[in-house]
């Protein structure tokens, strides 16, 4: 066996092998228990092969904590990167779906993985299995139709594997971000479907039927997300300003109804409704005057449950014969009418509880390019008139 060539400290050093190859060594670190150097290699044919890989195997290990880089594989990273640095700082519905996409998808996809051992090609594998046949099956009854999942579902998986493996680069676990190179797939727009100035009325009397319509009306009129309606309480109106105070949304977490802060500080506000509104909930008061929800549940007397909110608007559509638009259309009808009545877009952002006036203007394209036709039409009227 040859004896080492010593290179300056730090370095690592070089010696050529009786098999004939190369070896070049380096210390890695050092053993926190017992203080003493843990070394690394790299082997080439040749000696200036061996010393480019010497050096960017040095170079590559001072990014690297040694000791603790090979201790995760990727689940426990992920749930360790979860419970430390994710969920104390995020709401309790978006802690639910991280922990989703991390015990549904993540851990059995890609789990077992040594954290730093895990590739871009890996990842990118595991997306594209996803896209494929990642829905997971919750009732065996119940066959699935698409056993894909959504583009988007996967860019919000894809989000929290490279936040997490983002913590772990700055920790010196990975030396690289191996989320970064992927490819994901495009999210597509969905078509935002509307009810129809003439649908309108239908609605609101098949509403009427059951008893619903102020809680409909309102919808229609002030434009509140679903867990916004059905959280607010007869401390939120003012009468005499006719204006609702929008401060909680509920939803369903693990089965059970949680009320919560809006999604954004933007979300928080004070929305004016017309006088027709606060008559219908004023009547509506009288019928329930020691409940504190505006819109308590007719079968329970509780708060109302989004998702049978949401299926009475299915049988509301049904009744009056209109085509199937989501309740969240409800939503999209007040913007888009009060755009093409001319409501600004910075009114109707504050309205809404967008983050930005550019968030409402490009989400309601339709409707201002349908302005925007209205006005080229108008002016050209003014000038054919003066010709």
């Amino acid at each position: 066996m040859t004896t080492a060539k010593k290179r300056a400290n730090g370095e690592g050093s070089l010696r050529k092998r009786s098999d004939g190859r190369w070896e070049g060594r380096y210390t890695a670190g050092r053993d926190p228990v017992t203080g003493k150097a843990i070394y690394k290699n790299v082997l080439a044919k040749t000696q200036k092969e061996c010393k480019e890989k010497l050096e960017r195997a040095i170079e590559k290990n001072g990014k690297v904590d040694v000791v603790r880089s090979g201790k995760y594989t990727v689940a426990e990273w992920v749930r360790l990167w979860f419970e430390n640095y994710s969920k104390p700082s995020i709401r309790e519905q978006t802690a639910y779906y991280y922990n989703n996409y991390i015990e549904k998808h993540i851990v059995p996809g890609i789990g077992n993985i040594k954290l730093d051992k895990l590739t871009t090609i890996q990842i990118q594998q595991f997306y594209n299995k996803l896209k494929t046949s990642g829905r997971v099956q919750r009732y065996e009854h119940i066959e699935l139709k698409d056993k894909g999942l959504s583009n988007r579902f996967i860019h919000g998986i894809h989000g929290v594997l490279r936040s997490a493996l983002e913590q772990a680069k700055k920790e010196k676990l990975i030396t690289d971000n191996p989320a970064e190179g992927c490819k994901l797939p495009k999210i597509e727009k969905k078509e935002m479907k509307v009810l129809l100035p003439e649908q309108i009325g239908a609605y609101l009397q098949e509403a009427n039927r059951r008893g619903l319509l102020p809680a409909y009306y309102l919808e229609l009129t002030s434009g509140l997300r679903r867990g916004e309606l059905l959280a607010l309480r007869w401390t939120d109106l003012d009468v005499e300003n006719m204006t609702i105070s929008v401060t909680k949304q509920v939803n369903r977490i693990n089965g059970e109804l949680k009320v919560s802060q809006p999604k954004t500080s933007n979300s928080i506000r004070t929305i004016p409704i017309p006088k027709q509104a606060v008559d219908l909930l004023i009547l509506e008061h009288e019928k329930h005057p020691d409940n504190p929800y505006m819109f308590p549940s007719p079968k329970t007397g509780t708060m109302y449950d989004p998702d049978s909110f949401r299926h009475t608007h299915e049988k509301i559509l049904a009744a009056a014969g209109i085509e199937h638009i989501r309740f969240h259309d409800l939503r999209h009808t007040f913007a888009t009418l009060s755009l093409q009545n001319g409501v600004d877009v910075k009114t109707l952002s504050n309205t809404l509880g967008h983050y930005s006036a550019g968030f409402t203007l490009d989400t309601y394209t339709h409707a201002t390019q349908r302005m925007k036709r209205e006005v080229a039409d108008t002016i050209g009227s003014v000038i054919d008139q003066a010709m």
